[in-house]
């Protein structure tokens, strides 16, 4: 069973976008009983949250649903439970590694660098650019599937 977790800041808009995106490309390609794929927060600013509607509205354009979704922290546990942890950017990244200690047996990764880009996913917070998030989730996601089917 391969074990995702998507992270970023809040876990209102780029990690639980990538997560039911992938969610959807896994259930595409008819391989839902191969991955476990959740998503989760660096910080505790909106836990309990939903998507953000902007997030919301992005994913249903796409036919892409995210009912049931309450925003929770990443946890040293879920070093553990998770053979991917794919951060959102680099600030994800470091602040993954503090709440893991480090990152001994290298799960941890951007989600861009999967499909060999070096940046980081736009953050539509600050942007208000939701299209160019969903461009960037959406090329990552793909990319990501396709390695881990290539590795089975």
């Amino acid at each position: 069973m391969t074990r995702i977790l998507f992270v970023c800041h809040g876990n209102i808009c780029r990690s639980p976008m990538a997560e039911y995106v992938m969610k959807d490309l896994v259930r595409q390609s008819r391989r839902e009983d191969e991955f476990v794929i959740a998503s989760a927060a660096t910080s505790r600013e909106e836990l309990g949250n939903p998507v953000y509607p902007p997030v919301r509205r992005k994913l249903a354009e796409h036919g892409i649903r995210c009912d049931g979704h309450a925003a929770r922290q990443m946890t040293r546990k879920d070093y553990e439970e998770f053979g991917y942890l794919i951060g959102m950017d680099r600030m994800n990244l470091s602040n993954m590694a503090r709440i893991c200690g480090g990152d001994p047996e290298g799960k941890c990764s951007l989600l861009l660098a999967h499909a060999g880009q070096s940046g980081d996913v736009a953050d539509p917070w600050y942007t208000g650019d939701f299209e160019a998030t969903w461009q960037d989730v959406n090329i990552g996601c793909r990319a990501l599937l396709k390695e881990l089917t290539e590795k089975k």
